[in-house]
């Protein structure tokens, strides 16, 4: 696979017939209900982004992926792409993602080339993710803001397309049972919505093969 396949397959993909004319509509749409039937999509949404940093590496493709600080109020210590809400100054979905990634770890947008979308993502909490996906070109330094981000680190995409690293685990919150995606990869424990956008990545990505 390179990058070529990949960016063709994200505009082969739902996402990409909806940039050519799809109405917001009508885009296919992930969340955490789906692995819960029971659990009540939120009516009201906070449009966000994330970038999926693809790092084309000379011994082949990796996902760049951030730690969150253990002090945080929200999702501390988690795993997650860097990205947040959409801002008034932020001309659109793909320029809040790169501002964030910026922001958040310091990798300049002139290292990124944006290929696609994954499908939205809707958290319990509240948000209406849109993952956009960059290849990132290095040679490239990263300046993680301290306060945000604990660690960066990359996992082999070979590992993220494999099916056989998605597992579905549950744990009670608030009196109910929630099922989740977990992608366990050496000593990271990889859940929630960033591993359902790696679901989402892996299924995209393993028709191009």
């Amino acid at each position: 696979m390179n990058r070529d396949v990949i960016a063709r397959r994200l505009q082969e993909s739902t996402v990409g017939r909806w940039a050519s004319g799809m109405s917001r509509e009508e885009r296919m749409e992930r969340g955490d209900h789906d692995l819960n039937p029971g659990m009540a999509k939120p009516t009201e949404l906070v449009q966000a982004a994330v970038l999926v940093p693809i790092v084309e590496r000379r011994e082949g493709f990796t996902v760049l992926l951030t730690q969150r600080t253990d002090h945080l109020s929200a999702h501390a210590g988690q795993i997650s792409f860097p990205g947040g809400r959409l801002e008034a100054t932020d001309a659109g979905l793909e320029a809040a993602a790169l501002r964030e990634t910026e922001e958040e770890v310091g990798l300049m947008r002139d290292r990124i080339e944006v290929v696609g979308q994954l499908d939205l993502y809707v958290t319990r909490t509240g948000f209406e993710v849109t993952p956009v996906v960059g290849i990132v070109t290095p040679p490239f330094s990263l300046t993680p803001d301290p306060f945000e981000v604990a660690d960066v680190f990359e996992v082999p995409l070979s590992f993220i397309i494999d099916p056989a690293n998605h597992l579905k685990q549950s744990r009670l919150h608030n009196g109910i049972q929630r099922q989740f995606y977990v992608l366990p990869y050496d000593n990271r424990y990889i859940w929630g919505a960033t591993a359902g956008m790696l679901v989402n990545l892996s299924e995209v990505l393993r028709k191009a093969r």
